[in-house]
């Protein structure tokens, strides 16, 4: 019975050690990134297929929000030496605060999902997108608006909050430029992790089509 035990705590342990990843060592080309962990391309590109937020953009949105860390989370706020907590509940790859994941957790069948998994984060990312398109009207290759709804809410961009925020005007700026950057880039490698795997031939998988 404690050698069961044992074996099931390791192998709970090594799953979670395999949704988590180490930072890509550079961040600017989408091609490298996926070169380091192609998992993240079938990931992004399910993402895609069911929500419809193009790969590049939820890469560009992992980028900004925890510099792909899995474990990020706020700094913490400090009044002289004394700590004050973090300013947000956001957490892992998607910085995705408490209620927003729960909800989505509702949504999807969460038993098994975690923040600081790359696949649950990607799926987030585009079921978020997808409910901003759906509530606001944002096309899901607007990437500088669907950042502004990310950061404010349905809520808060609806009231335009966006607009009183110039910090936040520059990094959704920075957002758009990488997934305009990353869509360019993409184009030259992506048919290097389409159709990759042994069981992936034609005419089932073929290069540039979905």
């Amino acid at each position: 019975m404690n050698l069961a035990r044992t074996w099931l705590a390791c192998l709970f342990v090594a799953l979670l050690a395999g949704c988590a990843a180490d930072p890509p060592s550079k961040t600017d080309n989408i091609c490298t990134v996926f070169e380091q962990n192609p998992k993240w391309y079938d990931w992004a590109r399910a993402s895609q297929k069911k929500w419809g937020t193009p790969i590049p953009i939820q890469i560009a949105f992992v980028r900004q929000e925890s510099a792909f860390k899995s474990k990020a989370k706020p700094a913490r706020e400090w009044f002289l030496f004394i700590p004050l907590g973090r300013p947000s509940s956001a957490k892992g790859y998607a910085q995705a605060q408490d209620p927003v994941w729960k909800e989505y957790k509702k949504e999807r069948g969460g038993l098994f999902k975690s923040r600081t998994d790359m696949k649950d984060a990607l799926d987030f990312i585009g079921w978020y997108n997808h409910r901003s398109n759906r509530r606001l009207g944002i096309a899901k290759t607007n990437a500088r608006h669907l950042y502004y709804a990310y950061h404010e809410g349905h809520g808060g961009y609806k009231r335009g909050s966006y607009r009183n925020k110039p910090q936040l005007q520059r990094v959704s700026s920075r957002v758009a430029n990488t997934a305009q950057q990353y869509t360019a880039q993409l184009k030259k490698c992506e048919k290097r992790f389409r159709c990759r795997h042994w069981w992936q031939f034609w005419p089932f998988c073929r290069k540039g089509k979905d």
